[in-house]
C-alpha cells in the first residue's frame, strides 16, 4: 500500500520497499543499494546468504515493474565495494532497464564513473531538478527541498508491555525527505524525535504514517 505526500507542489508515492515515485516526471528515487556488499562480506568469511544477492535485484525489479518510471535516480551507495560478482548482475540488469539511469554519488561509490557511463548512466555528485535537490548525504538547501539517503533512518516503538519494535523508515522535516536503505544486507540508524519531525514506517506491505500506529508510540 502506498503512501502519498504532497512536497514542494509536487505528489511523491512511498513505496512499502523504501522507494519514492515522483509522479509528474515519473521518476523513481531508490538509496542505498549496496550491491557488492554481500560478496564482499562473504569474501572475507562472514556466513551472509546468498539470497540477500538476490533480494536487490528482485526487488529492484518489481518496484520499477510496478511504477514503469521513465527516469530510475539512485541517491548514492549504489555499489558498496569494489567489482565483484554483483557488478557484472548490476550491468546485466541495468542492459536490460528501459528507464534512464542516473547515479548521485554516494560515499561507497568508489568505482570509476566510466563504468556507470558505460552503461548510459549518469553520474554527479548532486542534482537539482524542479524544486528538488537530490544528494546522498543530507543538505539544509536554502529555497530547495532535499531528497536524500545515507543515514538509513528507523524509528523505535514500544508497546504497552516494554515490547520494542525497529522499523526503517522515510524521514521528514522541515525541507528534507531523508528515504530508508533499499538494500537487503543493510543497517539502520534510529532517529531521535524532535518537535514537527513526520516518520513514515516501512511495516509489511503498508507505509503507515506513525500516528496511525494504533497502539504504538515512540521508545
Amino acid at each position: 500500500m502506498l503512501h502519498e505526500l504532497e512536497i514542494a507542489g509536487e505528489t511523491l508515492a512511498l513505496h512499502p520497499w523504501g522507494v519514492a515515485y515522483w509522479e509528474r516526471p515519473s521518476m523513481l528515487l531508490v538509496s542505498d543499494v549496496h550491491l557488492g556488499k554481500v560478496m564482499h562480506f562473504r569474501k572475507h568469511g562472514a556466513a551472509v546468504p546468498r539470497r540477500a544477492l538476490q533480494q536487490n535485484f528482485d526487488r529492484l525489479t518489481a518496484v520499477v515493474a510496478h511504477f514503469s518510471p521513465r527516469t530510475i535516480c539512485f541517491l548514492g551507495d549504489l555499489f558498496h565495494s569494489h567489482i565483484n560478482r554483483e557488478w557484472l548482475l548490476f550491468e546485466q540488469w541495468a542492459r536490460s532497464n528501459p528507464a534512464r539511469l542516473e547515479l548521485v554519488c554516494g560515499n561507497h561509490d568508489i568505482l570509476s564513473p566510466l563504468r556507470y557511463e558505460a552503461l548510459g548512466m549518469r553520474w554527479q555528485e548532486r542534482w537539482q531538478t524542479g524544486p528538488f535537490l537530490f544528494t546522498h548525504e543530507p543538505e539544509e538547501t536554502g529555497p530547495l527541498f532535499n531528497i536524500s539517503g545515507h543515514i538509513h533512518p528507523a524509528v523505535r516503538l514500544a508497546g504497552p508491555g516494554r515490547q520494542q519494535l525497529r522499523l526503517p523508515c522515510f524521514y521528514l522535516r522541515n525541507k528534507q525527505l531523508i528515504l530508508p536503505a533499499f538494500g537487503a544486507f543493510t543497517g539502520t540508524h534510529v532517529l531521535p524525535p524532535q518537535p514537527g519531525d513526520r516518520f513514515f514506517a516501512l511495516a509489511g506491505d503498508r507505509v503507515i504514517a506513525l500516528e496511525e500506529l494504533a497502539g504504538g508510540r515512540r521508545a
